[in-house]
């Protein structure tokens, strides 16, 4: 290590001169990127091979070490040089520990099997890390438990702008490599594209331009303040839109009802994700609270009307949330999107206060981003932890509701204890064999013995069914197991919607005595036959061969002009292979008007 770094670790960040700190630094994080990329190789080579490899083999170590050497680079690299060396050390300890319990505890509550890291381990992790590393940056920087809210507020949205430039930078600099090697491959010189393509040397690259863009921003923090500065002036301005938008959609909700809200399916992620839009927009515009940062009347005014529609927006989560759970219990993505509501709660309270209180504008908005950064940190422990662990609590509670009768036996999702709650699944199932109700032990021991699922499940079947449209003209119906089943065909749920709802009609197309069902939209008809067992699944699609009429059109010859006539070429049958004739279509030529 050279003098300068040693400097900077020896001394708690002191070097002899502003220059010698500024290369200690840099020394130090491009020894990080570099790190991070022989690491991520390391990981990335423990991937290869068949199913002995040793991720596979030790998916408990593989999956804390990916996640660490994913997320733990940033504290470094953010850290050196802002906080004193004592709490960076501690701080790194401590975060490197957390995300590898995290990764640890995601792999052990699941089953055996093909076990690997869920995707929303790393969007929530990253979040927490990101969180918690500007709460503990800017205490320890003004050497207090906690900071003022414009320590705060510099301090997150400065990183949050580095790391959209550094991913730019690195992204660039990527291009720049590949335009380059694009040039010599042209003049027969191939050596630097396929140095490219092996990751020995494309991931500690990428690391190091990683490190050296952090950098490069943070010494020139001047220039960053300032396209900071541009970016939340032209982000506060677009507050006014969402506000115009979410203010019209709640006032709009009570002439149109919520059934079509509900029946999306995602209801509750589209309101939260406009509260959230919210939040944000409300802070660019808000920023740090100072007298001389204070928006344009315009955008005051803006941001109090915004404010007081973030509660109505978590209320209708709570609601959306309230009514699933009681249909259908809780599941892992209920939890979390309790979750969520619950810290947009804080956000819409905290909000509508600072909206309606008078006295210096908006002020407690600032005492609410404290405290629900901390909740944020706090939920996100629990739930990827086992204090509050979604597939435990989901599989408990979906029990439950069997236990009281809230869902009959022949009715309950055994394969979600099987197949989706890890696990705690696997002991609930369990113990479910042995329950002196013989129904329930019944279907119980046939899901443990399941190797694969055997369809949707109840409730997915109920929401697949929910979105699909079927009208059948006059004087037909459709057959009671077609319905039943659904829920089981994919196609129908993007052929037959609310906006283009299918007509049904019943035929015996080919003459076995079995009756066909044929679905017509506006652009298409698809039918669809029972094989002996009963399953009904799509046997073919007609399409028009030339013009196609216009939906109208196809729909009213649909109801009242309805013929079969013979295929123009028969199946060809060649060997034991059936050959199917395609035709080809001369079409008329359009006529001039």
């Amino acid at each position: 290590m050279t003098t300068e770094a040693a400097n900077i670790l020896g001394t708690g960040w002191g070097g002899t001169t502003p220059d010698g700190d500024r290369r200690g630094i840099a020394i130090v994080r491009l020894t990080v990127g570099l790190v991070q990329g022989i690491v991520l190789y390391l990981l990335l080579r423990a991937t290869e091979g068949d199913s002995a490899s040793w991720s596979q083999r030790h998916p408990d170590l593989f999956a804390p070490a990916l996640l660490t050497a994913l997320f733990l680079p940033a504290v470094l690299l953010s850290g050196v040089g802002k906080l004193r060396l004592w709490v960076y050390v501690v701080w790194s300890l401590i975060a490197g520990a957390a995300l590898a319990f995290l990764a640890w505890h995601d792999i052990a509550r699941q089953a055996d099997g093909a076990r690997e890291a869920t995707f929303p381990l790393f969007v929530f992790a990253a979040a927490a890390l990101f969180i918690a590393h500007h709460l503990i940056v800017p205490a320890d920087r003004e050497r207090r438990l906690a900071a003022s809210y414009p320590a705060y507020f510099d301090a997150a949205w400065m990183a949050g702008v580095q790391g959209v430039l550094s991913i730019g930078f690195a992204g660039a600099f990527w291009l720049l490599l590949l335009l380059g090697a694009a040039l010599f491959k042209i003049i027969g010189l191939s050596f630097l594209s396929d140095l490219l393509q092996e990751s020995w040397f494309s991931l500690p690259l990428t690391g190091l331009a990683f490190a050296t863009a952090v950098h490069l921003t943070d010494v020139r923090d001047g220039l960053i303040r300032g396209v900071r500065t541009v970016a939340l002036m032209l982000l506060s301005w677009l507050l006014l839109v969402i506000t115009v938008l979410v203010g019209g959609f709640l006032v709009a909700l009570p002439f149109t009802g919520l059934d079509g809200l509900w029946e999306t399916g995602s209801a509750t992620a589209l309101v939260l994700s406009a509260a959230a839009a919210l939040i944000v927009l409300i802070n660019t515009a808000y920023q740090d609270g100072r007298p001389d940062h204070r928006p344009p009347v315009v955008l005051r005014y803006g941001v109090r009307v915004a404010s007081a529609l973030i509660a109505p927006l978590v209320a209708l989560a709570f609601w959306g949330l309230a009514l699933r759970i009681g249909q259908h219990g809780l599941t892992p993505d209920r939890i979390i999107a309790t979750a969520c509501a619950v810290v947009g709660a804080v956000y819409g309270l905290g909000y509508l206060f600072a909206a309606v209180r008078p006295g210096p504008w908006m002020k407690p908005l600032e005492p609410t981003n404290i405290l629900a950064a901390v909740l944020s940190v706090a939920v996100i422990l629990a739930l990827f932890s086992p204090l509050a662990d979604p597939a435990r609590l989901s599989a408990a509670d979906q029990v439950a509701r069997l236990e009281r009768g809230a869902v009959a036996a022949k009715d309950f999702d055994y394969e979600f204890l099987r197949f989706d709650s890890g696990k705690a699944g696997l002991a609930a199932l369990d113990r479910l064999t042995r329950s002196s109700d013989p129904q329930i032990a019944e279907l119980a021991r046939a899901a443990k013995a399941r190797e694969e699922r055997s369809g949707y499940s109840v409730e997915d079947r109920a929401a697949r069914v929910a979105g699909i449209r079927i009208q059948p003209i006059a004087g037909q119906t459709a057959p009671p197991s077609f319905t039943a089943q659904l829920g089981r065909q994919d196609a129908l749920m993007y052929a037959c919607t609310v906006g283009n709802p299918c007509q049904l009609r019943n035929l015996d197309l080919d003459g076995d005595g079995r009756v066909e069902v044929l679905l017509a939209n506006s652009s298409a008809i698809l039918a669809f036959a029972q094989d002996a067992q009963g399953q009904w699944s799509q046997s073919g699609t007609y399409v028009a061969a030339c013009a196609p009429p216009s939906p109208d059109e196809l729909a009213k010859a649909f109801a009242e002009t309805f013929a079969v006539v013979p295929a123009r070429l028969p199946d060809l049958v060649v060997g034991d292979q059936r050959l199917q004739a395609q035709p080809q279509i001369s079409c008329p030529p359009p006529t001039s008007r």
